[in-house]
């Protein structure tokens, strides 16, 4: 994904120069149980970084860009004019961050025409950036990555999260359950955009969550589909990143993971 054949590759340098720029922002604050603010919630967490980081995106992807609409987390963006949208979480796993914990990444995704095309999620404390072109290939660091071949969804491993609001109609406990017992185990790891990276790299074989943003989604999925693997809404249909409704897999068990979550 060097060349110059590459589609896409002046958005994908100027996302991971962005992105990279938001990380070393991030690595700033991590490890040191920074002060932070509620929003929705006493679950849903910001930090003083998260606005800071947000700035570097955006002010890399306006200059860059100036006709794309800009869609970030902390309210920062633009209105563009193109058919483009850039879709930017500074710290996904902002819980994770403000405990420490090395699970946390900024993610820079663009839709065109609401299709998920690109992608660059970077994982600062970890050393990892994911990026992919969807249908062109995907990579962590420099290496290629790949979906996983497991076809039995008992064979699986998968991923999930959970609303910020606890309790009500949608609360993930119920699918939870479900697929804990029809799989080989349900992981939990608090950031959407690293969950679906990590579907891309195989480590993984499926992920659905509801009830969460765009900016937590549109990087990865275009990595999913970049690394050979399917995306869609939970119930089977086009996956629509504003709806913040996801179901992603390898492909091998999608059909069965969807199949799961309709008779929950």
């Amino acid at each position: 994904m060097s060349t110059s054949e590459t589609p896409w590759l002046r958005e994908l340098t100027i996302a991971q120069e962005a992105a990279t720029a938001a990380s070393a922002i991030l690595l700033e604050g991590w490890g040191k149980r920074p002060e932070f603010h509620f929003k929705s919630s006493e679950t849903d967490l910001v930090t003083e970084f998260d606005g800071r980081a947000e700035a570097a995106v955006v002010h890399a992807l306006a200059r860059a860009c100036p006709d794309d609409t800009i869609v970030g987390e902390e309210g920062g963006g633009q209105a563009g004019t193109s058919r483009r949208a850039w879709h930017v979480d500074p710290l996904d796993g902002t819980t994770n961050f403000a405990h420490g914990l090395p699970i946390f990444c900024t993610s820079v995704g663009l839709l065109v025409e609401d299709k998920p095309v690109l992608g660059v999620v970077t994982a600062p404390a970890l050393g990892w950036t994911f990026r992919g072109v969807a249908g062109h290939g995907a990579f962590l660091n420099d290496n290629p990555i790949h979906t996983s071949d497991v076809t039995d969804l008992g064979r699986a491993l998968l991923v999930t999260g959970f609303p910020y609001v606890r309790g009500g109609q949608y609360d993930n406990l119920a699918e939870f359950g479900a697929f804990m017992r029809a799989s080989q185990g349900v992981r939990r790891l608090g950031s959407a955009a690293l969950d679906l990276c990590f579907v891309a790299c195989g480590w993984l074989d499926g992920f659905w969550e509801r009830h969460i943003k765009s900016w937590d989604l549109v990087a990865g999925a275009a990595i999913v589909l970049a690394a050979g693997g399917q995306v869609s809404d939970p119930g089977g249909g086009a996956f629509v990143a504003q709806t913040g409704c996801v179901l992603a897999s390898n492909g091998h068990i999608h059909e069965a993971m969807r199949s799961g979550l309709a008779s929950v």
